[in-house]
C-alpha cells in the first residue's frame, strides 16, 4: 500500500510493509551501513489511536556507505566523554556509574539520608 505525502514526494508505507531494499537507520547500522548523505527515500507509518502515526524514514540499501571506523581520537573521546557521566557535579568524585539526569548528582549526595 502506497500512497502519496501532500506534497507528493515521498512514499509512505504502512508498518511492516516496506518493500526490499529499503532500511531504517537502525537497521541499516545493523548491516554496518549509514546513509551517507543520501536523501530519504521513503516513509514509514505505524498507527496509534490516540495519536498522530509514529514516523520512521527509509533509506536506500544500494546507496548506503559503509560505517566509518572508530579511529584513536574517537575512542579517546568516547572514553572522555562517558567519564564525564559518572564524574558527580556536587563531590566531584568517580561514581563508579552513570549519575542519573533525575537526580543531578549520585546517590551519596543526592540523598544524605
Amino acid at each position: 500500500m502506497t500512497t502519496a505525502l501532500a506534497g507528493g514526494s515521498l512514499p509512505v508505507y504502512r508498518w511492516r510493509l516496506a518493500p526490499d531494499g529499503l532500511a531504517t537507520r537502525r537497521q541499516l547500522r545493523a548491516l554496518g551501513l549509514r546513509p551517507g548523505g543520501q536523501d530519504v527515500a521513503a516513509e514509514l507509518q505505524r498507527p496509534r489511536r490516540r495519536q498522530g502515526p509514529l514516523i520512521a524514514y527509509l533509506y536506500r540499501i544500494d546507496a548506503a556507505k559503509p560505517v566509518r571506523p572508530m579511529t584513536p581520537g574517537r575512542w579517546a573521546a568516547l572514553a572522555r566523554a562517558n567519564r564525564a557521566r559518572r564524574i558527580c557535579p556536587a563531590c566531584r568524585r568517580d561514581a563508579g556509574y552513570v549519575i542519573p539526569t533525575l537526580l543531578g548528582a549520585c546517590v551519596p549526595c543526592a540523598d544524605p539520608n
